[in-house]
């Protein structure tokens, strides 16, 4: 059997960029049952509630919908239980601090397979409140026109 080689993105949680301040990121793991793995491989995962947690010195994924497999029988998983995410032990106790003294959030990015293996690029984050968020949309704006300004000035068009 050939093994595979790359990353193919299976999902993204892309409103998390816009409701959280992204301060650092990890690469973990995930414990994963048969049918899931094979609903993965069908591009089938949706983080937009998914939320990872601390209990008992391990972390957790939770919310995260991955539906059955199709061709599953009385063997298939269930679609929103919680998930072991694989980290090295200092990761993990770098991660338990952070969430405790500063109120930071573990926040799935987006899920992958990476050489055959399903990861999860986690992030710990803080949220953002409202006027950040108009904030940011403000400067993505400003950033738009600016560089379509440039480039009218470039093609020889300036108004």
């Amino acid at each position: 059997m050939v093994k595979e080689r790359g990353q193919k993105v299976i999902a993204s949680n892309r409103k998390a960029r816009h409701d959280y301040t992204i301060i650092d990121t990890y690469e973990a793991g995930v414990v994963l049952v048969g049918t899931e793995v094979k609903s993965l491989r069908m591009g089938r995962a949706s983080l937009v509630d998914a939320f990872a947690q601390v209990d008992d010195g391990e972390i957790w994924l939770h919310a995260l919908h991955i539906p059955e497999y199709v061709a599953g029988t009385w063997t298939n998983h269930e679609v929103r239980r919680k998930r072991k995410l694989l980290l090295h032990r200092n990761e993990i106790e770098r991660l338990i601090g952070k969430t405790k003294e500063s109120g930071l959030s573990l926040i799935p990015l987006s899920m992958y397979f990476k050489d055959g293996y399903v990861k999860v690029e986690l992030a710990l984050a803080k949220g953002k409140k409202a006027y950040d968020k108009r904030q940011d949309l403000a400067k993505r704006d400003a950033q738009r026109e600016i560089s379509k300004a440039h480039g009218r000035a470039l093609k020889g068009r300036y108004s």
